[in-house]
């Protein structure tokens, strides 16, 4: 018998409440009453035999980045919950998600300012990975991932500025959807690089995310997308880089994953239009700039009450000049074109999500351990960011007691059709 949104809403505030559960590290703000209230008024409709959209009903947590109306927007920071003004009306994916009937049950906590692939918050709590509690979850979106991994609603809402929803889904064993960045508004997200920020949900199976996706971009007929035909597929197994530094978990998971597409039409691709992206990178990037430049007034004021790590990325964006943030968003045009080319012989492109399973708490607790693994963590899902493509991750089959991702790239702007290819190897993978 399908549970009520009530009951479904119950259960996830019992989860956050438990003492023995991650709930008060994953969940930074929650909406008991108003979630109750809204799950009781999506049961009325649905007795009457009516629904106000997609989401209605369903049980979802937002990242702590997102207006609330009358609320502080913390982005993971209390510098930002102490000297922020409340937001005047909510985001407006807030809006639209409310619109659909969705009932939010919390905040969920993040990565300070959205900028680590890792998803350690000091100031919060760094909440568990669901497999290994004392490994870290992915970020920036951690809090998010923990709480649809345990349970504490069907749908996470985060956010993707390098792979901010994919790396910690990949990590808890969740779905993940970074869409094309102009197709979901990120006014009212507080911005890390607005040239690279996006939106996008996390859950379990492809349609969820699917669902979730189009009440974020104000579309329709989500709940009819059908699977492209897994025979004849045109699948480009991304070669070079991002297949460096595996360890034997992924590499083998990955291996499998391939096997079991074998009725597609896969074939080896090698992205000439990555040496644009490492040129752009050593020149400093783009990302570090602008949030340099967006949170200059914390920094001069309060650098040493911002997560050390975090501080020390944004800081970097001090070094780069106007003119050389000028020629890599100019460079950045410049392949993004020539890597668009590549999706007129494939309708997807392959990779491994991260090259990496999720490191235990220890191992990022130290400046360079927190280097080295953000840097992989973030290597092959960034790609997707700074060539404005869709992506999705996948969690990878027999992939073992350490959850990892099988990632698809999908054409700007297509992101119907990656949706199509998803559910289609989702079912291979099963």
């Amino acid at each position: 018998m399908t549970q009520s949104s009530r009951e479904c809403t119950e259960q996830a505030l019992a989860r956050i409440a438990d003492a023995n559960g991650e709930g008060k590290r994953s969940c930074l703000t929650v909406y008991t009453q108003e979630a109750l209230a809204a799950a009781d008024a999506a049961d009325a409709r649905a007795k009457a035999g009516r629904s106000i959209g997609a989401l209605d009903g369903t049980v979802i947590t937002i990242k702590d980045l997102f207006d609330v109306q009358g609320e502080v927007t913390r982005a993971g920071s209390p510098l930002l919950a102490q000297t922020g003004a409340p937001a005047q009306v909510d985001a407006p994916v807030v809006a639209r998600l409310r619109a659909a009937g969705a009932v939010i049950v919390a905040k969920t906590n993040m990565t300070e300012f959205a900028f680590s692939g890792v998803g350690a918050n000091p100031h919060f709590g760094t909440p568990g990975n669901p497999a290994d509690r004392t490994r870290i979850p992915g970020g920036s979106t951690s809090g998010g991932a923990v709480a649809c991994a345990d349970g504490i609603g069907e749908i996470a809402i985060g956010t993707d500025t390098g792979g901010s929803t994919r790396i910690p889904a990949a990590l808890c064993g969740l779905v993940g959807l970074k869409p094309t960045q102009r197709r979901i508004p990120t006014q009212g997200a507080h911005p890390l690089s607005p040239t690279l920020d996006s939106i996008g949900p996390m859950a379990h199976s492809v349609a969820q995310c699917a669902l979730a996706d189009a009440v974020l971009a104000a579309e329709s007929g989500a709940d009819n997308l059908r699977a492209a035909e897994l025979r004849g597929l045109r699948v480009g197994v991304v070669q070079g880089v991002v297949l460096e530094d595996m360890d034997k978990h992924v590499a083998n998971a990955y291996e499998r994953s391939l096997q079991r597409l074998a009725a597609a039409r896969c074939s080896d691709v090698h992205l000439s239009a990555l040496s644009l992206l490492d040129a752009v990178t050593q020149r400093g990037g783009i990302a570090p700039k602008e949030s340099y430049d967006g949170h200059r007034a914390l920094l001069a004021a309060h650098a040493e009450a911002i997560d050390p790590f975090v501080c020390a990325r944004m800081l970097g964006g001090a070094k780069l000049s106007e003119q050389a943030y000028q020629q890599n968003l100019r460079e950045r045009k410049q392949a993004i074109a020539e890597l668009d080319r590549v999706f007129d012989d494939f309708d997807v492109l392959a990779l491994p999500t991260t090259p990496i399973v999720a490191p235990t708490q220890a191992e990022v607790a130290s400046p360079e351990g927190f280097a080295l693994r953000n840097r992989l963590l973030l290597r092959n899902t960034s790609i997707a960011n700074f060539f404005d493509l869709c992506a999705i991750s996948l969690p990878a089959p027999e992939a073992g007691p350490l959850p990892c991702g099988f990632m698809l790239f999908g054409r700007s702007g297509a992101d119907h059709a990656l949706l199509r290819a998803a559910l289609a190897i989702e079912a291979a993978f099963k």
